[in-house]
C-alpha cells in the first residue's frame, strides 16, 4: 500500500494515493466492465456545458460498488478468502461484495437493513450471499459487522472506509477522465465517501485543475457539515428516496482526502433526484436509482453554474425496483 498521511487523519492512519487506483485498474481488468460514457445535447443545451456521463449504471452488478468490492476481495490472503468475508450495507454493496466473493470462489456474509428494497436483498442472496437484516434505526449494523467478523473468523469489508474499496472506486473516474481528456469540473455523490474520495484522487491526478464537487441529499448532509466544519458530524438516519446516501456520517479514511482535495460539497433534493430520474429514463434512455442521480441532479439544476466548462458526472448506479422507479416517473 502506497499510503500517505492526510490532514486531519488520525494519527498514523495509512490512506491509500492515486498509485493505489492504478494499481486497483490491474487487478479489475477484464472483469469489471469499462462503463461507456454518456452524452447528450439536451443536458447540454440545459446547462450550457459539455456533459459527460459515465455510466456506472451499467457496472456488474448495477453499480460502482463493485469496483471496490472486487479490488478488495481480490487483495486477501488465501487464508482469508477461505474463511470468507463480512459486509454491510444498504444494498449496492452487498451485491457488489457478494458477486465479486461468488467470481472469487469466496464465502460472504452480508449485513442488510429490513427496510432495504426487496430487489437488492434478492440480488445479494442470488449472487450466493448468506443475508443477516437489521433494524437501522435500533441496531448498529458496525457492530453487527465486528461481532460476525470475531465469531467466524471473516474479514470485514465496510462499503466505504477502506484502503482497497477507496481505490478500486476510483478507477471509474480514471477511466472517465481517459477517455474523455482534462474536465473542467467533476460531479460525484457522496454517501459514506468512498466514490467521491477515490474519484478526488484520480482527478487530481489525471485533471489537477478540475473542480471537484460531492454531492448528497439535502435531508442527510453530513459530509457538507462535516466538510465545512473540518470534523466528522454524525446525524441521524436521513429521511430521503436515495437509500444508496443514506449514511449518517462520512469515514475516517475518506474524510480527510475529501477535506484535502474536494472543492465543495453541495446538497439536492428528492424532488430535484425524481425529476433527474425522469430525464435519465425519457432523454437517455437509461434506468437510474435515485442515489445514482445525485451528482447529475447538481448540474442539470444548476446548484453550480457549468455554462461553457467540460463536466464530468458519475453516474453511481442503476437498482431500482421497478414499481418504485415506475411511481417515481408517475409522480
Amino acid at each position: 500500500m502506497n499510503a500517505h498521511q492526510e490532514p486531519g487523519s488520525p494519527p498514523g492512519q495509512s490512506l491509500p494515493t492515486y498509485d493505489d487506483v492504478i494499481a486497483a485498474a490491474k487487478r479489475i481488468e477484464g472483469v469489471a466492465h469499462r462503463t461507456p460514457v454518456l452524452t447528450s445535447r439536451t443536458a447540454d443545451a440545459r446547462t450550457g456545458g459539455t456533459l459527460f456521463f459515465k455510466a456506472e449504471n451499467l457496472q456488474r452488478g448495477g453499480a460502482f460498488k463493485f469496483r471496490g468490492a472486487y479490488n478488495a476481495i481480490a487483495r486477501l490472503s488465501p487464508e482469508a478468502k477461505t474463511r470468507g468475508v463480512v459486509a454491510f450495507s444498504s444494498g449496492n454493496h452487498a451485491q457488489a461484495i457478494a458477486y465479486a466473493g461468488q467470481l472469487q470462489g469466496v464465502p460472504t456474509v452480508i449485513i442488510m437493513p429490513q427496510d432495504a428494497p426487496a430487489m437488492k436483498v434478492a440480488a445479494t442472496r442470488g449472487y450466493g450471499g448468506e443475508v443477516v437484516l437489521y433494524d437501522r434505526y435500533k441496531e448498529d449494523r458496525e457492530a453487527i459487522g465486528r461481532a460476525l467478523s470475531q465469531e467466524r473468523g471473516l474479514t470485514l469489508i465496510p462499503p466505504y472506509d477502506h484502503e482497497d474499496v477507496i481505490a478500486g472506486q476510483g478507477t471509474a473516474a480514471k477511466e472517465l477522465i481517459e477517455e474523455v481528456g482534462p474536465l473542467d469540473m467533476l460531479f460525484v455523490c457522496v454517501g459514506g465517501g468512498g466514490l467521491l474520495a477515490g474519484s478526488a484522487l484520480a482527478a487530481r491526478a489525471l485533471s489537477p485543475d478540475c473542480r471537484i464537487y460531492g454531492v448528497e441529499p439535502e435531508a442527510g448532509n453530513d459530509a457538507q457539515q462535516s466538510f465545512r466544519s473540518g470534523s466528522i458530524v454524525r446525524i441521524p438516519v436521513p429521511a430521503t428516496i436515495a437509500d444508496g446516501a443514506q449514511t449518517t456520517y462520512v469515514g475516517s479514511k475518506t474524510f480527510p482526502i475529501m477535506r484535502a482535495l474536494v472543492d465543495d460539497m453541495l446538497t439536492v433534493s428528492d424532488a430535484q433526484l425524481v425529476d433527474t430520474m425522469r430525464f435519465f429514463a425519457e432523454r437517455m434512455k437509461i434506468v437510474v436509482e435515485p442515489t445514482g442521480c445525485l451528482a447529475a441532479a447538481a448540474v442539470l439544476h444548476g446548484i453550480v453554474p457549468c455554462a461553457g466548462k467540460r463536466v464530468g458526472i458519475v453516474i453511481s448506479g442503476g437498482n431500482v425496483d421497478p414499481r418504485a422507479f415506475a411511481g417515481f416517473l408517475a409522480g
